[in-house]
C-alpha cells in the first residue's frame, strides 16, 4: 500500500514499478534543478538534494540497483556519486540511447526491469524505452506526454526521492526500509 503522500499513480505504473530492479538516473533537471554555476576560477559546482541522497540509498540498501546515464562529466557529481554508493556511471556521453543498451547488457536486465528517470530532449530514446519512465513536472512537455508518471517535486527538489520511494513501496519494502526512521 503506498504512503498517503503519494498521489495515487494507476496500477499501470505500480506494477511497472513493482518490476524494477535497476533505477537509471540522468542528473542536470533530475538530481539537480539545472542550474551550473561557476566560481571565480571557473570552478563548476552543482546542488544535490539530501532527499535524493537518502531515497537512493534506500534503494540501494534494499537491493535495488542505481546507475546515472549524463551527458556531462563533473568532479561534483563524481563525488556526489561516491557518497552514495552510485558505481555504474555513464558520464559524458551524448548517445545516451547506446549507454542505456550498456548498462542492460552489463547487468543482464531487460528493459522492463530497468526505470529511467528523465528531464530534457536528450532523453526521449531511453524514456521510449525503460520498463518504468519518469519525468519531473519542470521537465520539457515532449517527455511529459511520454512518460508513464512523473513526479510532484521538481528536479533536485526531491524528485528522485518520490521515485525511490515509489519503487520500494510498489514492491512492499517501504515499511522496512523506513522502519529504523520511526519511532516504533
Amino acid at each position: 500500500m503506498l504512503p498517503h503522500f503519494f498521489d495515487t499513480p494507476g496500477s499501470d505504473v505500480l506494477g511497472r514499478a513493482a518490476a524494477i530492479r535497476l533505477l537509471v538516473l540522468d542528473v542536470d533537471g533530475v538530481l539537480t534543478d539545472g542550474t551550473v554555476y561557476y566560481g571565480a576560477d571557473g570552478e563548476m559546482l552543482k546542488g544535490f538534494s539530501i532527499l535524493d541522497g537518502l531515497g537512493i540509498r534506500l534503494l540501494l540498501d534494499a537491493g535495488i540497483e542505481v546507475a546515472i546515464i549524463s551527458a556531462r562529466d563533473s568532479a561534483p557529481l563524481r563525488r556526489r556519486a561516491a557518497d552514495l554508493g552510485i558505481t555504474r556511471l555513464s558520464l559524458g556521453r551524448h548517445d545516451k540511447k547506446a549507454a542505456w543498451q550498456t548498462l542492460l547488457k552489463e547487468t543482464s536486465l531487460p528493459r522492463e526491469q530497468a526505470a529511467f528517470v528523465g528531464d530534457d530532449l536528450i532523453d526521449l530514446q531511453i524514456l521510449g524505452q525503460a520498463g518504468l519512465s519518469v519525468t519531473v513536472p519542470n521537465g520539457h512537455p515532449l517527455l511529459l506526454e511520454r512518460c508513464h508518471w512523473q513526479t510532484r517535486n521538481a528536479g533536485g527538489h526531491g524528485a528522485v526521492r518520490e521515485v525511490c520511494e515509489l519503487i520500494l513501496a510498489a514492491q512492499g519494502l517501504l515499511d522496512q526500509a523506513l522502519r529504523s526512521y520511526l519511532d516504533e
